[in-house]
């Protein structure tokens, strides 16, 4: 259970801080700043990965236990539990950022402020990125060192920062699913599914295709 426990609290940090830094700035009026929306996201990505990674590897993203999956670095059995532990988390930051900011309209839910398809590629692309740089720097189950936690924290508060504004920068699953659920905010969730799992699925193949053991748990891809 300790593996579930430590995606339970790392998505709910994450989702808690992260999505918290929008709704204060929502309820705030711009008081945080999108800059620090964007430094809250990376910081709070790389400060869990650092707390969890030994334990659980750090998913803390249903996109990223499955392309560790299918990347032959994590048990398909597992995935099914991992992403309920996520959900969980994910759904509790967001119930107890409802009862703390109530006149918050979207809880800092991905909505996007362009079409569908557009912001679809762009979800895609930024989780590309990320996954990448994830799969480069970890095992599956545990994360390389001490650079993994930087590396990771770096990318997700680079794209945050440039992506925030059209799309949210969601490049989870779970982060998204939670805050448009408990603020009513559905518009478009599925793309905010499906977009970061096939962008991570592809970073995978990429992989495969640059690297012969590094992606398939030292083993010819």
């Amino acid at each position: 259970m300790k593996k579930y426990i430590s995606e339970f609290i790392g998505t709910f940090s994450m989702v808690f801080c992260g999505t918290g830094a929008m709704t204060i700035n929502e309820v705030t009026n711009g008081d945080v700043t999108h800059v620090g929306i964007a430094i809250t996201w990376g910081l709070i990505v790389m400060a869990m990965i650092y707390a969890f990674a030994e334990t659980s590897g750090a998913h803390f993203n249903p996109a990223v236990s499955i392309a560790f999956a299918f990347a032959k670095k994590f048990s398909w059995k597992e995935v099914p539990k991992y992403i309920i532990a996520q959900i969980l988390g994910a759904f509790l930051a967001s119930l107890i950022l409802y009862f703390l900011f109530p006149t918050s309209e979207t809880l800092g839910a991905t909505i996007a402020t362009v079409d569908v398809w557009r912001a679809c590629v762009l979800e895609l692309l930024l989780t590309f990125f990320l996954m990448v740089v994830i799969i480069n720097v970890s095992t599956g189950s545990k994360e390389i060192g001490y650079v993994a936690g930087i590396a990771i924290g770096g990318v997700v508060l680079l794209e945050a920062m440039f992506a925030g504004p059209i799309t949210n920068a969601s490049m989870n699953p779970a982060r998204s699913i939670a805050p448009a659920i408990v603020s009513g905010n559905l518009q478009h969730l599925w793309m905010y599914i499906i977009a970061p799992i096939l962008g991570a699925l592809l970073a995978v193949v990429s992989c495969k295709l640059v690297k012969d053991k590094n992606c398939c748990n030292n083993e010819e891809c």
